[in-house]
């Protein structure tokens, strides 16, 4: 972070931006699709009100280019146009929070780079998650909130309704919305008091909202309720623990970056009026660490949180740079780039040289970067097969297995066999009692074929594909021809050295 780049901040930013999506889309075709961004795409091969486990805008935004068949490189256009329009909306909000002020240019570029750092919001810049839209959508609903914390625009019925879509819209990518409509509430009737509620615009928001989130209700509704109840019983997870919230912390410095950390420094340092604005990224982040304790929040959760907190980072960043603290930010600034830059390469190279291959494949030792390649190869070789052998449909005993099955060999049905309700379940129904499927395997998720009273009667392996990248071996996938399901659901049993 030289002195040099803050001399044209503009300029600096568009090109740092420009390189940056550039990156992202060749690393966005040379990579397979993960189990979420499947998951999602075929929220979009399957028009719907809503889904079994998120609400349906991350479906509905790639409906057009799953009915063109577009390939994967042009599907992650959205989440990297998503990405830019969060940095860039970061950037002009932050110039328009501290405007008049002699550090605004350096404080918006402070809050631009710290964003463009954070390792973690480079994956959901390439693979199109919730958590994507809700970033986009965090900025414009921050951006809106500073608007009706105006004296002057809080009686206009114009920024009310432009909230209320807001709000509907991020309601519809994500159930976590809430959180953030909590922390607006409290934000607008902290600045104006109890007679903000008073103001029939603000109703007419409220009103909005609730019309387009309508789609997930009537879903819902017509499926038993079944979204909310399981998002509450995920919510309250397992036994609450101290060392749990401390990992979670642990591991959001590390996805995410010091850099952010500085939003303290600068929510102290900002004037007293932006600082309820805080609350949009303190409150969502303060919940999730409290779930955390349960084992439940995921670290991309808190990806819009970091967005909401970002301005501030950028404050506290300008005047860290303005002290003597510039060494501790370059070093800062350096290491999260090396980190981001560590990320992208370990996913296109599959973890090497970090990971080393597997010579037999059978089994392999963890690599998290192993199911971002050779789906597409397996999917379209089960769809060969399983014409071969006369079978209808695919089989799976976990359904992040079943998400990449489904897109790659689609139109293929895909049932997941394990006790529990899914997506699938949904769209596939029950594997009806006496037919047969193709059973799929993976390697690093490799489970015993489920044969006896609680299975099938048979299950034949037809063949073993190995996967490799780079000339690395990675994987390996096993097909089997499986005849007579008992119409008893099984418990799978996975295990470390499946039979070739």
């Amino acid at each position: 972070m030289p002195i040099l780049i803050f001399r044209n901040p503009q300029r600096f930013l568009r090109w740092g931006l420009l390189a940056v999506c550039v990156l992202h889309v060749a690393l966005g075709a040379a990579l397979g699709l993960s189990v979420d961004e499947a998951h999602y795409l075929l929220y979009a091969a399957h028009p719907a009100l809503s889904y079994f486990d998120h609400p349906p805008l991350v479906g509905w935004v790639q409906i057009p280019l799953v009915a063109w068949n577009a390939p994967v490189a042009v599907l992650r256009v959205v989440p990297g146009v998503c990405w830019l329009l969060t940095v860039w909306g970061v950037h002009r909000l932050t110039l328009r929070l501290f405007t008049g002020q002699p550090l605004a240019q350096h404080a918006a570029l402070a809050a631009a780079l710290a964003l463009a750092l954070a390792p973690l919001l480079h994956v959901l810049g390439i693979g199109l998650l919730p958590d994507t839209l809700l970033m986009a959508l965090t900025v414009a609903l921050m951006n809106q909130t500073w608007t009706l914390m105006q004296p002057a625009a809080v009686t206009r019925v114009a920024p009310w309704l432009v909230l209320g879509v807001l709000l509907g819209l991020s309601g519809l990518a994500k159930y976590t919305a809430f959180f953030t409509a909590l922390a607006i509430a409290v934000c607008v009737v902290g600045v104006h008091g109890a007679r903000v509620l008073r103001v029939p615009a603000a109703w007419g928001a409220v009103l909005i909202a609730a019309l387009l989130i309508t789609p997930v209700l009537i879903w819902n509704a017509q499926n038993h309720w079944v979204s909310f109840a399981y998002q509450l019983a995920h919510g309250r997870g397992s036994v609450w623990q101290l060392s749990h919230v401390l990992r979670f912390g642990v591991t959001q410095m590390l996805v995410f970056g010091p850099l952010l950390l500085f939003a303290w420094a600068g929510w102290r340092r900002a004037p007293a009026g932006r600082r309820p604005l805080v609350w949009l990224g303190l409150i969502p982040l303060a919940i999730f660490a409290y779930m955390s304790g349960g084992g439940t929040a995921l670290p991309h959760w808190t990806a819009p949180s970091w967005v909401a907190l970002a301005p501030f980072a950028g404050w506290g960043v300008a005047w860290a740079w303005r002290s003597a603290a510039r060494r501790l930010l370059v070093l800062l600034a350096g290491l999260q780039a090396l980190v981001c830059v560590a990320l992208m390469g370990l996913m296109g190279s599959a973890g090497w040289p970090v990971i080393a291959g597997s010579d037999a494949a059978v089994a392999p030792q963890p690599n998290p970067f192993a199911d971002l390649h050779g789906w597409d190869v397996a999917g379209a070789r089960a769809q060969a097969l399983a014409a071969q052998q006369g079978l209808p449909r695919i089989a799976v005993q976990n359904w992040t297995l079943g998400s990449r099955a489904a897109w790659y060999a689609r139109p293929l049905p895909v049932f997941v066999l394990e006790e529990g309700d899914s997506q699938f379940q949904l769209w596939a129904g029950a594997l009806p009692a006496g037919e047969g499927a193709l059973l799929v395997d993976w390697s690093h998720m490799a489970y015993e074929p489920p044969v006896g009273d609680h299975g099938f009667a048979s299950c034949t392996l037809l063949e073993s594909l190995p996967v490799q990248h780079w000339g690395m071996p990675l994987a390996s996938f096993r097909f089997y021809d499986c005849r007579g399901w008992s119409g008893a659901t099984p418990q799978p049993r996975l295990t470390l050295a499946p039979t070739s």
